[in-house]
């Protein structure tokens, strides 16, 4: 959608996005990435301005339903045209928002999986990877070329967190570890952001196992 005023038009495109947003996140909390009530997964509505539906906040991923969305701006704060305006994001929507920016993807994918918390324990200054076909899936190489996951400390302020992300966002690499938390990836769509993911966390459990 381009343009501001989606209240009517995007009721449709927003309880899609809910419903898609509710299968995937059954789908990380299947494999254990959403323990509990953790991690977070958007979509992006609009560019101009940008609005984000963001699974909310508190709920136990593996049985969100469609409508279990908020919409927010770019600050990640929940704006007052739509359906459920008393819903409340995830705190870190903020950084999904500046994520999406940054990067200019359709969707982000946050999990709380255990090999990204373990690579940026063992390596906090980035993650190098070299020389494994599943590089390819990310865009890159699978030989002769190193690629470094960043990582950047966890904070419980996302301006800071965001800050820190910017610094080491790499146009080439679309994920980042956090550390002592779990990772971000993403992509054009959600399903993109879910191979992304998928291949992401696939590397690392490499690295950590090959240490």
């Amino acid at each position: 959608m381009t343009g501001p005023d989606y209240r009517v038009e995007a009721r449709g495109v927003l309880e899609a996005a809910g419903k898609a947003l509710a299968a995937e996140s059954a789908r990380f909390a299947g494999i254990g990435w959403m323990r509990g009530t953790s991690g977070n997964l958007s979509i992006v509505l609009n560019r101009n301005p940008l609005r984000l539906a963001v699974t909310v906040s508190g709920l136990d991923k593996g049985e969100l339903t469609s409508a279990d969305v908020v919409v927010v701006d770019e600050y990640g704060r929940a704006v007052e045209e739509q359906p459920r305006p008393d819903l409340i994001p995830s705190a870190e929507a903020e950084l999904h928002a500046r994520v999406a920016s940054l990067s200019g993807a359709g969707a982000v994918v946050h999990v709380h999986a255990l090999q990204a918390v373990l690579a940026g324990h063992w390596w906090p200054d980035g993650i190098e990877l070299r020389d494994l076909e599943m590089l390819k899936g990310i865009g890159r190489l699978a030989h002769d070329e190193t690629v470094a996951i960043p990582v950047v400390p966890n904070s419980q302020d996302m301006k800071v967190l965001g800050d820190d992300v910017a610094k080491v966002f790499d146009p080439g690499v679309p994920a980042v570890v956090v550390a002592r938390h779990g990772m971000y990836a993403w992509g054009r769509d959600l399903l993109q952001a879910r191979h992304h993911t998928e291949i992401v966390e696939f590397l690392l459990q490499f690295k950590v196992e090959t240490r």
